[in-house]
């Protein structure tokens, strides 16, 4: 079938890299562009009016917005290979709730580790390491969230690694010591060519925060 894929991205967005490595994992060739969030294209405006965010995934024509469901858009779409989600339902909305869970805990409180100073952010650390204690908890000594299978949770937790270094950094904490199961699942996910590719380099990212938080007067 003739599809045609467009991407609206911004390389160092967590949400972005969900949906690279999706398309990645499916074997999908699409095109990529890159949106400059301060002076958004005509084109994300029209494909996104309510939040007018990246990323959107533009499919011969129509668009699919917000990362997860784009995610799970493209399981369904392209189902004939490689699943991201178990064919069970149980199993199906389990996934969903732990990928729902990294929607609503991760980045929120994330984002005031890096981008506040003194007791705000030393609550947000905290926060934070508790955010990713059940998620520790719920891998356990699996190889992946889905146990064997490389999925849905594994695709909306592992973008963040690539700010692991900048949270550490900027909160003064070591993600190794807090959580050292989830740590030893980014390095197992890293190995697959869907994720080392669609991740960007950590310090490439601190770099991007520290002249973020420049911009915004954060120092």
């Amino acid at each position: 079938m003739g599809d045609d894929v467009v991407l609206l991205d911004f390389w160092p967005s967590p949400f972005g890299m969900r949906v690279r490595i999706a398309l990645k994992e499916k074997g999908i060739d699409y095109e990529s562009k890159e949106e400059n969030l301060s002076n958004k294209s005509s084109l994300l405006l029209k494909m996104n009016p309510v939040y007018k965010q990246i990323p959107v995934l533009i499919h011969n024509g129509k668009p699919v917005c917000e990362s997860l469901i784009i995610v799970q858009y493209i399981d369904e779409v392209w189902k004939d290979k490689t699943p991201l989600l178990p064919s069970d339902p149980y199993e199906r909305s389990h996934a969903r709730f732990w990928a729902d869970y990294v929607d609503k805990k991760i980045y929120s409180t994330g984002r005031l580790v890096w981008a506040t100073k003194g007791e705000v952010q030393e609550a947000a650390k905290k926060e934070v390491i508790d955010h990713f204690k059940p998620l520790e908890t719920e891998l356990g000594d699996k190889t992946f969230f889905g146990g064997d299978q490389f999925g849905l949770v594994d695709i909306a937790l592992i973008p963040f690694y690539s700010w692991f270094y900048a949270l550490e950094t900027c909160g003064n904490f070591s993600m190794i010591h807090e959580c050292p199961k989830l740590v030893g699942w980014a390095k197992r996910c890293m190995e697959r060519e869907s994720v080392s590719t669609s991740l960007p380099d950590q310090y490439k990212v601190y770099d991007f925060i520290l002249e973020l938080k420049k911009k915004l007067d954060l120092d």
